[in-house]
């Protein structure tokens, strides 16, 4: 939990961006609270839609809790973004991952 204190704290002293709140999203995801996780990755899209690793994120919290067709919104509008970045790497891993949930 250290770790999202302190992102926490950042925040909190009004050092909101999408990069902060992509880390947050994060480490929520990695201890499993999907809530917060999808709350964050959700403001950093806000401030900036086109950060491809954020809707990537975004997409693999939503389907751990069983937002199929929010995941597969999510991950199509992240291979979007990456495509249209040239984020090759990204593009393959979503469009994977969105095949796997569309076959579930």
């Amino acid at each position: 939990m250290e770790v999202v204190e302190r992102f926490e704290s950042m925040l909190a002293e009004g050092a909101d961006s999408p990069s902060l709140r992509f880390a947050l999203g994060a480490e929520y995801l990695k201890i499993k609270n999907m809530a917060l996780a999808i709350k964050h990755l959700e403001k950093a899209l806000a401030q900036d839609p086109e950060f491809s690793a954020a809707w990537k994120l975004l997409a693999r919290s939503q389907e751990k809790i069983g937002l199929k067709e929010d995941a597969i919104y999510s991950y199509s509008q992240g291979i979007k973004v990456a495509t249209e970045n040239g984020d090759i790497q990204a593009t393959r891993e979503m469009k994977v991952f969105l095949s796997r949930l569309q076959k579930a």
